[in-house]
């Protein structure tokens, strides 16, 4: 049975607040990117060049990795990497055992505003996590994690 909130209740949901401190992380991360100059890469575009980036050094990254990753479909991994390959961002090389295939890389353009990006990113979260202990935050990592949890089972 759904119980009904009273007015002026809703900020002591958790719900509530996981909605509110995304959003501040959203628009906070977008003023930083926008100060640093940081726009040319739009929705997914920065987090698939990290993930190129990152399991690009485990072996060749193709788009079917792209989708499964992502969780998206063909269609949209396909037009994403267009964009990204206009943009100057990687490049799709042809792999020996079959021409048809082609592997990701990414350019020089792209390695060093993946580094950019993620300097922005490591400098938020230390201002982030400011002042919390380690105990915090391996408590507050526990707490989501049961949330997540129960979201994912559909309760």
């Amino acid at each position: 049975m759904i119980e009904h909130v009273e007015k002026g209740e809703q900020g002591k949901r958790i719900g509530f607040q996981l909605k509110s401190i995304n959003n501040l992380i959203k628009r906070n991360l977008g003023m930083r990117f926008d100060k640093a100059g940081l726009t040319e890469l739009v929705g997914m575009q920065g987090p698939i060049i990290g993930f190129i980036y990152d399991k690009g050094r485990e072996g060749p990254i193709f788009q079917k990795d792209i989708e499964q990753a992502f969780d998206v479909r063909r269609s949209t991994a396909t037009v994403m990497l267009q964009n990204l390959e206009q943009k100057g961002y990687i490049v799709r090389e042809a792999v020996e055992q079959d021409a048809r295939l082609k592997r990701i890389v990414l350019t020089e353009k792209a390695i060093e505003q993946n580094m950019r990006i993620r300097h922005q990113i490591d400098t938020f979260h230390d201002e982030l996590e400011q002042g919390l202990t380690d105990e915090e935050k391996e408590e507050f990592t526990r707490i989501l994690n049961k949330i997540k949890k129960n979201m994912q089972d559909g309760r």
